[in-house]
């Protein structure tokens, strides 16, 4: 079975995700996206920290954190 890009179910044949579509638009089939379980304000406020984050630290910092993250990515 064919997965989303999120790991949602969908249908194998083209056919099939047309009349799913159709049904979620006109509200006979509710639309079952699956709740990750996360409280949407911490997400909304984690989306925020790193910018956050990256504006108080001075760029010798941010150099420094980007080079260790080189390093490893070129180790592999």
């Amino acid at each position: 079975m064919p997965t989303g890009p999120k790991g949602q179910k969908r249908p194998a044949d083209v056919i099939g995700n047309a009349v799913r579509v159709m049904r979620i638009a006109t509200g006979e089939e509710a639309d079952d996206t699956p709740d990750d379980g996360k409280n949407p304000a911490a997400k909304e406020l984690g989306s925020k920290g790193g910018k956050k984050r990256a504006a108080n630290m001075s760029p010798e910092r941010r150099a420094e954190i980007a080079k260790k993250a080189a390093a490893k990515r070129w180790a592999k």
